[in-house]
Formats: structure tokens, sequence, C-alpha cells
């Protein structure tokens, strides 16, 4: 009985009315790591009111859910959390009636989406009154604009940070609006990049709070689109993917829990986007860390697999079994019997769009392929026959599969996690480079 008092007397409250909800389940909601889990759930009264408990630990950010299954997303801090709404399907209809670091967060998630709009207004009118002849003699409106613009990002900045220092709110707000800005900033904003990255870089992976945010897989994902899309060349991106790498997984080293689920995620995201030369200079700088000694048996496996198709590696043969396709007058049964100088193996698969734009690509690309002796070998991830043969049987070049998908031979042996995985290797099988798309293979090849 102590115990419980205990735990009722240290236990804070969501409590509210939702008047679109009598006598509904309505559920809270509180961030993981990448994943989400229960807290408490109820039902709301016959006025829509209800009472939700949450402990000290699930500092962070939470959100309720009812029938309707909209999230409603708040702050789960050190205070008391009130609300009256329709509905958390109607956001602007709910107001914070308790908690100020609610309230704060309320505020702003009303005021920014109205400055980021008229921000994208006045960056266009900028834009025009800059390049546009018929616009850009005038001094006056221009300088207008610019202060503006000015005015607004300053607004919003002194919103933030007249916040309590110590409070949850400040840090999520800055954090959630630099990892929803990337794609604004690579695009229309580039006079940002270089501060942008330096504060996606400056995000500390060793804070509890990124845990419990929301944010964690967004801030990973977006950091890594960032990069790709604002470095300019793949020299370029992959030096400062590189530099990223170093900067998030360095700190985390004595942290083995966090150090796994961030190294395993951004080789997952690298994997995912072709980016290889990243992600095998992530699994070399894993395997080759002695000092650390962190990795879990399973991702450490999977690293030194990877390792083993890396460039400069000799890859592995390839059987191609009953069902294939082959051209006229082909009689190799395996990728080790193909006489060409150089082959590029393609996973690939009829139920992934991607590939259904890009190897009609290389079939077109074919015959400047094979002037230049390179030969190509479809492997496919179909599960079936049917699907194998609309996919494949088109194709001028060798098509293989074994119907088994992600678990076949090939795929496991390659390391294959994303469609499609291309390999360029030379008369040897020593593999020459890893392609991330047709330009790719087409500027490499221009090379041989």
């Amino acid at each position: 009985m102590m115990l419980a008092f205990a735990k009722a007397v240290s236990a804070q409250h969501v409590s509210g009315t939702f008047t679109d909800l009598p006598n509904q389940s309505i559920s809270l909601y509180g961030f993981q790591n990448f994943e989400t889990y229960t807290i408490d759930s109820t039902t709301t009264d016959a006025t829509g009111h209800f009472t939700l408990a949450f402990s000290k630990k699930e500092y962070g950010m939470g959100f309720l859910k009812s029938v309707d299954n909209t999230p409603f997303i708040f702050i789960l801090a050190n205070e008391e959390v009130g609300l009256k709404g329709d509905a958390p399907s109607s956001p602007e209809s709910v107001s914070m009636t308790k908690g100020n670091q609610n309230k704060a967060f309320n505020t702003y998630a009303a005021q920014h989406p109205k400055r980021e709009q008229a921000l994208s207004a006045w960056d266009y009118l900028e834009k025009l009154y800059t390049v546009d002849s018929l616009f850009s003699a005038e001094q006056i409106p221009k300088k207008a604009i610019t202060k503006e613009i000015e005015r607004i990002h300053t607004q919003d900045a002194a919103f933030v940070s007249n916040l309590p220092e110590d409070s949850y709110v400040k840090w999520f707000l800055f954090i959630r609006k630099l990892v929803s800005s990337v794609s604004t900033v690579a695009q229309y904003r580039t006079e940002e990049i270089p501060a942008t990255l330096a504060a996606l870089r400056n995000i500390n992976y060793a804070d509890e709070r990124l845990y419990k945010s929301g944010l964690l897989n967004e801030a990973i994902e977006n950091h890594i689109w960032f990069i790709e899309n604002s470095s300019g060349g793949l020299d370029a991106v992959f030096k400062d993917l590189n530099a990223s790498i170093d900067l998030i997984i360095n700190p985390l080293k004595d942290d083995t829990e966090k150090f796994n689920l961030i190294a395993t995620k951004m080789f997952e995201v690298l994997e995912e986007r072709s980016l290889f030369t990243s992600a095998e200079y992530l699994a070399k700088k894993l395997l080759e860390d002695e000092d650390c000694g962190c990795l879990n048996p399973e991702f450490e496996k999977r690293m030194q697999k990877y390792g083993a198709i890396a460039e400069g590696s000799t890859a592995p043969d390839i059987s191609f079994g009953e069902a294939s396709y082959y051209p006229e007058g082909v009689t190799a049964r395996k990728l080790s019997e193909v006489e060409s100088d150089y082959t590029l193996v393609a996973f690939a698969a009829g139920w992934c769009s991607h590939c259904t734009e890009e190897l009609p690509k290389i079939a077109a690309y074919y015959p400047t392929l094979k002037e230049k002796n390179v030969e190509v070998i479809l492997v496919s991830l179909d599960e079936n026959a049917s699907d194998f043969a609309k996919f494949a049987a088109p194709f001028p070049f060798i098509s293989t599969t074994d119907y088994k998908k992600w678990e076949g031979q090939a795929a496991t042996d390659y390391q294959v996690y994303a469609t499609p995985s291309y390999f360029l290797l030379d008369k040897d099988l020593k593999i020459v480079k890893r392609l991330n798309s047709v330009e790719h293979l087409k500027a490499v090849v221009d090379m041989l």
C-alpha cells in the first residue's frame, strides 16, 4: 500500500477534455529510441474528460491517440499538463490550460509555420528583385524585403532563446527546427548550408533527451540526406559524410547501447541510399577500432561480412540456377565463367519501382557496355516465376534468381539490403566499384 501511495504521489498527469470524444478510449504514448510505447490508457467520460498518468522517467515528448488514430504531440516534463479542445485530429482547436512548457510549445507550434510561409514568400521576392531585370534596379523594396526576412528570423529565434535555459521545450524546438529545415536549406537557402551542417554535427547523440524526443530517426536520416544533397560531387559528399560519421560515433564509445544503436542506423541509411563508400568507411572504422570493443556480436558479424565485399575485395562467385535467362550463344553457368574484362552485377527486382526505372536504362546502355567489354548480370530478388519473367525476360543480358529474395545465396553473400545495388567487378572478380546509379556507372565506364 505504501509503494502504491508513493507511486501515486510521484506520478504526474495529463488531464483534459476532448468534447468530440465522449466515452472513447484514449492512450498516452512516449518515445524511446526509434520506437513508441504505451504509458497509460483510459476512457473519457460523457463530457470527453480524461486523466492519464506518467512518471518522471517519461521526461521527453509524448502524444495522445484516440479512436481517430491522429496523434496530438506535447511535452512530458516536470509539470502537470492540462488541455481542452475538440479532438486530437483538430489540433488548431486544442489549447493548453496547464503547464508552462506546453503553453510555450503550443504557441510556437501555431506561430512557426506562419513565419515559414512568410519566409518562403519573401525569399521568392528577394530572388526576383535580385535576378530579374524588371525589378533589380529597385533598391528600396529590395532593402525592405531583406529587412523583413531578418526580422522574421530574429523573432523566431528570440522566442526560443527567451525560454528557460534548462527547459525541455527550448532544447526540443531548436533540434526540431534544425532537422526539419534541411530540405529548404539545401534547395532554397543555400547560403545557410555551412551553418546548418555545423549545427547538425553539433547534435549530441549521447544526450538522453534525443532518445525520448521522437526525432532520433529524423536527425540521422536528414543529416545524411543533407550532405548528399548539398555537398556537391560524390567525392565531396563522401568526405563530408565520413567526417560526420567520426563526429557522431566517436563520443559514444563509452555507451555500448547508444553506440550500437546509432552505428547500426547510420549504416542502414547509408546502404539504403547507396552511399557505399561511406558505408564501407563506417564498417572499416568499427572493425578496426580495437580500443572500443563495443560492437554487439550480431552487428560485428554483419560488419565483417560487409568488409569482405568492400572495394578491392574478391567478390563471391554466383551460380546461375535453373531460373535464369541467357542471351543467345552464352554458355556461362556461373559468374566466374563470364568472359569479359569487367562485369556489372546488379541486384534488383520487379517489385522495386526504382529498379524498373534503372534496369531498362542499363539495357539501353548495354551496347556501349559491350563495346567496353563490360558484361551485365542481373540477380533478381523476385519471389515467383511470373514476376521474374515479367521483369527480367526482356533484358539482353544474363538474368538469374533463386526466388528467395533477401535470403538468397547471392544476396546474402553480397550483403545486399537495398535494391538496386550494383557491383562492378574486373575479370578476376575483384570489386572495382560499388555504384549507386546508372549515371555513376556511365561516369566510371567512361574512364575504363
